[in-house]
């Protein structure tokens, strides 16, 4: 099997891995922000043999949950009423902190100002906030299923004109009524319903002479069911969106982990960045005091006689042009200084300018080099951070795919409702009108002959219309069956269109990602083997340059050779250093890009990272 043939078989292996929803990434580095990693924050640089753990796990958005309890309820309604505002700190400006400077310097090695910079940079605390946010939208998704406990109390009054004599005995009729209401309602998990149980209380009273319970009470107690069967319902429809939030939540941890391998390969960069403008300026510094011993010897020998002034203006030309190379190399110095020094954010003095890191590493490869581009390929596909986020969107675009599916059936909802309610209070003797059964006498309508009256079994207080209300002699139910669909359905057609359009999309992008994959990762092992022979190239260069400077300034001072020739070789030397320097450092930074490529560079340094389960179960969630 071919080295790419191999490639593409890993990679469609692992494509299927990823439609299973098995997660590939079977070891590697854990990134924790540490949870209260922050601007302004420093440490100092750890032993480089202990790794660095930088874990974010769901719980790190709980700090973010603090003073949101029920107990913190009066401290926010305070708040609310209080006349201060906040002010962010960031938006003071104290000109005093703006001119304090940590002026010492603190020698490093790289793993060490990658840990402090992990550790300080608020660039990578803004990045492990992400995990997080994205953990909190998770929990909001799960809030879907919090039950909802809803409670109402109200007085109505009422008087009206009375319309006939027999309501009031006056000219007003007048009715108060107090109600007092509760609701639960709950989203099921399990089956997408919801379930409801409402327990309504209502009291009035009237100055109506033929309300024959006056005061009365009246409670009801009902419980409804709302039920898809068709259209929003299946095997674990109601927690798709929890899913999906819980997909998102973990490309957030990729993300963070590419933005982390991103930011730690600048930072080397920066670092050999620091080492290889000191090496140039000495290289120039060099260059410049021999150029100036050159001058001074030319000047001695025009005043003797036995060189011509055009050697000597030859010599202090170059010296000058010498004298402007280091200038220049002082400020790439300086620039490459104030970089790093920025990135590592050193700063236990809590200055406005943190300490000022100085490289202790050389240029020096001491990892062995593997020829295996194989091992390398399949290392990318494993580790790579940006394709493991791209294969949890492929999983949440099959996801999408599946709701959508769904949306194409017929909406079939049942509804079912069952009420009890009682009636209690003070029961009056009310007119017969005729009717045989005669339990009372209302001496109101006595005359010639008296006139019996009817009472209604309804006697009580509060409490025996909440006991009779258990009795269930008063009830009622509902069943009722709902059916809906467009006729073309046109909508859920598309929608499904769509949404197997953005899978097969994604799943075109992850492919494409893996060629990406393969050129990088190629070109990085091409250019680490040929800087690799390019680092022996230019040393043998530098010694052979030296060697004939050396042996030119001989011939110069026995007057076999004139001034240009000896500049001439000088240049050679300057050039051959320079170059020198220069595959050094590119040695060290096509090592760094090769790691970066392979998605391994946060294991490199002993950066560990893994992606954590961001499933929740709150005990609202399990029905």
């Amino acid at each position: 099997m071919t080295r790419r043939n191999l490639f593409l078989s890993v990679a469609m292996t692992l494509m299927l891995i990823a439609r299973a929803g098995i997660d590939p990434r079977v070891a590697a580095a854990q990134t924790t922000s540490p949870a209260g990693m922050s601007s302004g924050m420093s440490v100092p640089a750890p032993p480089a043999q202990i790794p660095m753990t930088a874990t974010v796990a769901p719980s790190a958005a709980d700090q973010f949950e603090q003073g949101t309890s029920i107990i913190s309820l009066p401290r926010i309604l305070a708040h609310q009423w209080s006349l201060g505002e906040n002010v962010a700190p960031e938006s003071l400006i104290d000109q005093r902190y703006l001119r304090t400077t940590d002026n010492t310097a603190h020698p490093l090695t790289l793993k060490q100002v990658i840990f402090i910079a992990l550790s300080n940079n608020p660039a990578v605390a803004s990045i492990m906030l992400g995990p997080p946010g994205a953990t909190e939208a998770v929990r909001n998704a799960n809030g879907t299923f919090d039950p909802d406990l809803q409670a109402n109390a109200d007085q109505l009054k009422t008087v009206i004109p009375s319309t006939t004599a027999l309501e009031s005995g006056g000219d007003a009729l007048s009715t108060k009524q107090y109600d007092w209401n509760f609701s639960l309602n709950k989203i099921l998990a399990s089956s997408n319903g919801t379930l409801s149980a409402t327990f309504n209380n209502q009291r009035g009273i009237s100055n109506n002479t033929t309300q024959t319970i006056n005061p009365y009470y009246n409670p009801t107690l009902a419980i409804s069911l709302s039920q898809p069967l068709l259209r929003n319902f299946g095997w674990r429809f109601a927690t798709l969106n929890v899913r999906l939030a819980e997909s998102a939540q973990k490309q957030a941890q990729w993300q963070m982990a590419q933005q982390l391998e991103d930011f730690i390969l600048r930072v080397g960069n920066d670092y050999w960045s620091v080492v290889q403008s000191g090496e140039n300026l000495q290289v120039a510094q060099e260059s410049l005091k021999f150029n100036q011993d050159l001058v001074r010897q030319n000047q001695i020998s025009v005043r003797v006689g036995t060189l011509a002034p055009l050697d000597l203006q030859e010599a202090q030309s170059s010296a000058a042009t010498a004298a402007a190379n280091v200038y220049t190399a002082q400020a790439a110095l300086k620039t490459a200084r104030v970089t790093l020094r920025e990135d590592a954010m050193l700063n236990p003095e809590h200055a406005f300018l943190p300490a000022e890191v100085v490289p202790a590493d050389k240029p020096v490869l001491q990892q062995a080099v593997s020829e295996d581009e194989e091992a390398a390929l399949e290392d990318a596909v494993l580790y790579r951070p940006s394709l493991g986020q791209m294969r949890e969107a492929i999983r949440t675009a099959l996801t999408q795919v599946k709701f959508q599916e769904n949306q194409l059936l017929p909406q079939v909802n049942v509804t079912a409702q069952f009420s009890t309610n009682s009636l209690a209070g003070n029961a009056q003797c009310g007119a017969a009108f005729g009717i045989p059964q005669l339990n009372c006498f209302n001496p109101a309508l006595s005359g010639p002959p008296p006139l019996n009256g009817i009472k209604l079994p309804f006697e009580g207080s509060y409490n025996t219309a909440l006991n009779q209300l258990f009795n269930f002699g008063f009830y009622n139910y509902a069943v009722v069956l709902n059916y809906e669909r467009p006729l073309s359905n046109a909508l859920a057609r598309a929608s499904l269109a769509q949404a197997r359009v953005s899978f097969e999309q994604t799943r075109m992008q992850y492919r494409a990602a893996l060629s990406e994959a393969v050129v990088e990762v190629e070109s990085a092992l091409a250019n680490l083997h040929a800087d690799l022979k390019r680092v022996e190239a230019t040393k043998q260069a530098t010694y052979y340059a030296r060697q004939a400077l050396h042996d030119e300034q001989v011939r110069f001072r026995v007057g076999m050779a004139t001034t240009h020739d000896l500049l001439q070789y000088e240049n050679s030397l300057v050039t051959a250093q320079g170059q020198e320097v220069q595959a050094d450092v590119d040695l060290m930074n096509a090592w760094l890009t090769l790691e970066h490529a392979k998605g391994t560079l946060l294991k490199s340094f002993d950066v560990r990272f893994q992606i954590t389960d961001p499933h929740e179960t709150p005990w609202f969630t399990t029905f």
